[in-house]
């Protein structure tokens, strides 16, 4: 999605001026054109020349620097970027802009710009709980400039505390969330996501497929687009996306009772979760052996928590997901109306490129009135933005149909 955007990328000097090469390798490849603006401090961590390698660019260290031989470099950059991060930003910097100081090429720029600025602080823990250094970040925040949350951990300084640099996949979350549409601002919105894991002893369970890959792209696009959500989650590999509030399950009853418990104020529910139908009727205190003869596992049916929702005299928007591997249509279509939805994803699971563990798929969605819309192989991330784009479609058509 970041295709054909333009980036600044500003970098000052911290240590973990290290870690802006790698934010800047993940910016090129989503597709960013990126132009690095270095203070003079950031030189003595990282050397403009790797920069420039990654980017294609010339990296700027001068504020006198010029472009195309006439233009005013602050003003030519600002004026062809989409947006521009500053990463690690020291408390210098944040000071500095804080209070008018534009005594550097980085500084300068960002009086200069009129796109949406990204501040990803790194400093000793101590400098960022400082009085000054909120009173200053707070100031930024009112007049809209944007910031990310230091990560906790132990720094180079030998504190273990708040003040790392935030992970990189989250500072790419951000920057494709500032880049974004805010088209599901007001949507407060619950997705299920992943497997669940029924014990038979305490060495073993019933659980299935999912990797949650696909309910953690659609909560993190949603995320991007404004909506407030909620990601109850079964046991997944998948890493949390930045903003969101993740309830961790393992059981059936237990992802129930969480989706219960987080329903106030939710305007849809999207569940992508691979709920386990059945559990043992009884678990075991301790280890089944192997034994001669057979075994028999005995199961009982865990709650239905889609059918449950569709139930609910306040039934938000509902949307389920169907994986088959026969007959999708006809599974999908009945699944759709047994259980109240507003409409359904439904996938075959044996076609290559799509279902459990891949980060691709293969979808089509079909509304509660029948309509069937096809999607082709994509990325589940583009799987994740066109799912909202219908529910979005879905409901502005029935706001003009007055329902």
């Amino acid at each position: 999605m970041l295709q054909g955007k333009e980036i600044l990328l500003g970098v000052t000097g911290g240590i973990a001026a290290y870690k802006s090469v790698l934010l800047l390798r993940e910016l090129t490849k989503e597709g960013a054109n990126v132009n690095v603006i270095m203070t003079k401090s950031a030189t003595n961590f990282v050397g403009p020349l790797t920069f420039q390698t990654l980017s294609g660019n010339p990296v700027t260290t001068e504020i006198f620097t010029l472009f195309a031989s006439s233009e005013i470099g602050h003003v030519a950059l600002a004026s062809r970027a989409d947006l521009l991060v500053i990463a690690p930003a020291t408390a210098n910097i944040i000071g500095k802009i804080a209070n008018g100081i534009a005594d550097d090429f980085l500084s300068t720029m960002v009086m200069a710009t009129t796109v949406p600025v990204l501040f990803a602080p790194a400093m000793n823990t101590n400098m960022w709980a400082s009085p000054v250094v909120q009173r200053n970040i707070s100031s930024l925040k009112t007049m809209g400039y944007n910031f990310m949350e230091p990560a906790e951990g132990e720094l180079a300084c030998g504190v273990t505390g708040r003040g790392k640099l935030a992970d990189i996949d989250a500072i790419m979350d951000e920057v494709k969330a500032l880049l974004s549409p805010d088209d599901l601002k007001g949507e407060k919105i619950l997705i299920s996501a992943g497997p669940t894991e029924e014990a038979i002893d305490p060495a073993r369970c019933l659980t299935n497929r999912s990797s949650g890959k696909m309910g953690y792209n659609l909560a993190a696009v949603a995320r991007r687009r404004g909506a407030e959500v909620t990601l109850v989650s079964g046991p997944t590999a998948e890493l949390e996306a930045w903003g969101i509030k993740v309830v961790k399950v393992k059981t059936a009853v237990e992802m129930a009772n969480a989706i219960d418990a987080n329903l106030d104020g939710v305007t849809t529910v999207i569940m992508a979760a691979a709920v386990a139908d059945f559990r043992p009727a009884r678990q075991a205190a301790e280890k089944i052996k192997r034994e001669a003869g057979d075994y028999c596992l005995e199961l009982e049916p865990n709650p239905d928590i889609l059918a449950g929702l569709g139930r609910r005299p306040d039934k938000p928007f509902l949307v389920g997901f169907a994986a088959e591997t026969s007959k999708l249509l006809e599974h999908a279509g009945e699944k759709i109306q047994r259980k109240n939805l507003d409409m359904i994803v439904a996938n075959d699971v044996t076609a290559p490129g799509a279902g459990f563990s891949v980060d691709t798929n293969i979808i089509k969605i079909i509304d509660r009135d029948g309509q069937t819309t096809d999607f082709p192989l994509m990325s589940k991330e583009k799987v994740a933005g066109a799912i909202l784009d219908h529910i979005l479609a879905l409901k502005q058509k029935r706001r003009r149909q007055g329902q």
